[in-house]
């Protein structure tokens, strides 16, 4: 299906700049853009990557979303997340909440397991609508795979920058092939939403990168020491990077797990639905989310002289973390404001 003709981006409201770090430079060892991806991830922690290689996998990606968010609902729900703390499956609209009142969410989405595109057709997370399964080996599973090899890549640089022992990150998220919530996400927001509408609230992401690609405004950041909310203006070709939780946790808050959020795109683009799909890596189930201090002088020095806004001893493994932050934001589970306080992360105290 060809890329639709959108809207463009208007010109007229608060962006915030985005370093672009080309992939190809990075997988050629370029000193140089190892310094900006470095400066982009322990400043903002959101950075543009061009020459990534996934456009093709990414718009039979969007291709086979549209399919299965046009099946019927009765359809779509038997491979509902449910509301234990399982992220994989679809989530229908409201299923969520978006703040501490319990409002409900508006978009739709999937999350499909890495471990079960890697796997398949084994299944070892759960099953999938058949819409998925008929873009399994041509769509999905190269998707999957292109984007572990970007933030793959994007871990060994980290690595390297924080001084720790060679391939301890990469073994972090490996974990002698465990279980771990990686999975990629396509989310559909409905067309026409009002300017207040949050499609996703302000959060930080669970897990240690987000390879995201969409096609319409709507992303913003809250930039460190900035009161307005900014958006991210989508650039063809481009995909949109981000540190979370995880990683920033693991780093001793070095690398930066910003917070942000996704509203209805401005001007002329709110009058079309927003695709979007995010790949998420995250670390093994078993990983216990603490800041490596016994392994880099970096990380040991940056947590003694942190302001203590992080807790860099959470006590949590990555799946418990994950498990945690998913369950509590289920509508089913909501119970008050304590409900939502304990879907928070790193951004606890900052929205």
């Amino acid at each position: 299906m060809p890329v639709p003709t959108l809207p463009p981006f208007p010109n007229n409201v608060p962006t915030h700049p985005l370093l672009v770090i080309d992939y190809e430079l990075l997988k050629s060892g370029d000193s140089k853009e190892k310094d900006r991806l470095w400066s982009a991830a322990t400043e903002l922690g959101f950075w543009y990557l061009k020459n990534h290689g996934a456009d093709e996998s990414v718009n039979g990606m969007f291709d086979m979303g549209a399919d299965t968010m046009n099946l019927p609902m009765e359809e779509k729900m038997k491979f509902d997340q449910g509301d234990d703390g399982l992220s994989f499956g679809y989530k229908a609209p409201g299923a969520c909440t978006v703040d501490v009142s319990g409002s409900l969410d508006t978009v739709e989405f999937l999350n499909i397991a890495k471990d079960d595109a890697l796997s398949y057709p084994q299944v070892s997370r759960r099953t999938y609508p058949h819409t998925v399964n008929d873009q399994m080996n041509p769509t999905v599973i190269p998707f999957v795979r292109k984007s572990l090899e970007v933030n793959d890549l994007v871990l060994a640089i980290f690595n390297e920058k924080l001084g720790l022992p060679g391939g301890t990150l990469d073994n972090l998220h490996t974990a002698g092939g465990e279980f771990s919530g990686c999975e990629a996400r396509l989310i559909k927001a409905p067309a026409g939403l009002k300017a207040g509408n949050l499609a996703l609230a302000a959060h930080t992401d669970f897990g240690s990168l987000s390879f995201l690609h969409n096609r319409l405004g709507g992303l913003q950041v809250l930039p460190p020491g900035v009161e307005e909310w900014q958006y991210v203006k989508p650039v063809p070709g481009h995909a949109i990077c981000n540190v979370g939780d995880a990683l920033s946790i693991l780093s001793g808050g070095i690398l930066r797990s910003n917070i942000h959020r996704v509203v209805p795109p401005p001007g002329e683009q709110s009058k079309f639905e927003r695709w979007s799909l995010v790949f998420f890596s995250r670390p093994g189930n078993s990983v216990l989310l603490q800041a490596l201090t016994d392994q880099s002088p970096m990380i040991a020095n940056a947590v003694e002289n942190s302001d203590n806004t992080i807790n860099f001893n959470t006590g949590e493994t990555a799946e418990q973390w994950f498990m945690r932050r998913v369950k509590n934001k289920r509508t089913n589970n909501y119970k008050g404001p304590e409900t939502w306080l304990a879907s928070r992360g790193t951004e606890r105290g900052r929205a």
